[in-house]
C-alpha cells in the first residue's frame, strides 16, 4: 500500500486542488469500541423475544443505521410493511436494555492511538454514530480524554447512515470541507456515507472482511484500528502536502 499514491489519487478523483488535516470524523461501534458483537446479540435476543427473524451477520452488515432504520429493515423484511412508531421505540427499548444487560465492552484496541495521532496533528475529533446508546457515548470523556466533545448521534439527523448527512452534519460542526476532513468507518454502511459526502474514507475490517469496505468504497483500507493507527501519521503528512 502506497499511502502517497491512494492519497494523491482520491484528492485528483474529487477534483480538489488540495487536502488538509482538519478534522477526523469516526465512527463509534466497531471502531472506538469493540461492542459489535454485543450489538448483534442484543438485536438477535429482542428478535428471538419478538417473533424476527434475523441472523448476527444482517446487524454487522447493518451497522451504522439507525436503531429506527434496523427495525423498519427487519420489519419489512419479515411482513412487508413499515414499522409504527409504537413498535420502533418498544422494540428498540428491549434491544437497548439487552445491551446494558451485557458485560461492559472493551476499549478497541488500537483506536486510542488512532484518535491520538489525529489530536496530535492538530485536528478537531467528531464521533459520528447512527447508535443512539447512551451507555456507550458517555464512557467516550473517560476512555477518549479531551476527544469528542463535537458528537453526532441518531438523534442528530433525519436521514442516517448510508446517506452522507451525518459526515455533512459532522463537517459543519466543525468548520470544515470535505478535503479537510478524514473518516474512520469499520462497516458497509458507514463507509458509503462518508464516500457519498465526498470525504476521503478509511475502512477498518474489526468485525467484516476487508473487502466488502473495499466494496463499499473505501479509499484505504486496514485490517485492524492497531494498523489504521501505525499509518495515520504517514496519512495525515501525506494529506498536508498537497
Amino acid at each position: 500500500m502506497n499511502i502517497e499514491e491512494l492519497t494523491d489519487r482520491f484528492r485528483r478523483s474529487h477534483g480538489y486542488e488540495r487536502l488538509e488535516a482538519r478534522a477526523a470524523l469516526f465512527d463509534m461501534d466497531g471502531t472506538l469500541y469493540d461492542s459489535m458483537p454485543g450489538h448483534a446479540r442484543a438485536w438477535m435476543e429482542m428478535c428471538a423475544s419478538a417473533g424476527l427473524t434475523a441472523s448476527p451477520e444482517d446487524f454487522f452488515m447493518a451497522e451504522g443505521r439507525t436503531g429506527a432504520d434496523t427495525i423498519e429493515m427487519l420489519m419489512q423484511r419479515q411482513y412487508g410493511r413499515a414499522a409504527t412508531a409504537e413498535e420502533v421505540e418498544r422494540l428498540y427499548a428491549i434491544k437497548s436494555a439487552n445491551f446494558r444487560a451485557l458485560p461492559p465492552v472493551e476499549v478497541m484496541a488500537g483506536a486510542p492511538e488512532a484518535v491520538k495521532a489525529c489530536m496530535d496533528a492538530g485536528m478537531t475529533t467528531v464521533l459520528v454514530t447512527g447508535s443512539g446508546q447512551t451507555s456507550l457515548i458517555e464512557r467516550l470523556a473517560l476512555d477518549y480524554p479531551g476527544a469528542f466533545g463535537l458528537k453526532v448521534s441518531s438523534r442528530d439527523v433525519r436521514h442516517g447512515k448510508p446517506r452522507p448527512e451525518p459526515y455533512l452534519r459532522a463537517m459543519e460542526m466543525a468548520g470544515v470541507e470535505p478535503w479537510q476532513a478524514v473518516v474512520v468507518e469499520n462497516a458497509p454502511l458507514g463507509v458509503r456515507s462518508g464516500v457519498a459526502a465526498g470525504v476521503l474514507t478509511i475502512g477498518v475490517a474489526t468485525g467484516l472482511p476487508a473487502q466488502v469496505l473495499a466494496e463499499a468504497g473505501a479509499d484505504i483500507v486496514f485490517n485492524s484500528m492497531r494498523e489504521c493507527a501505525e499509518t495515520l501519521p504517514e496519512l495525515l503528512y501525506h494529506m498536508s502536502r498537497f
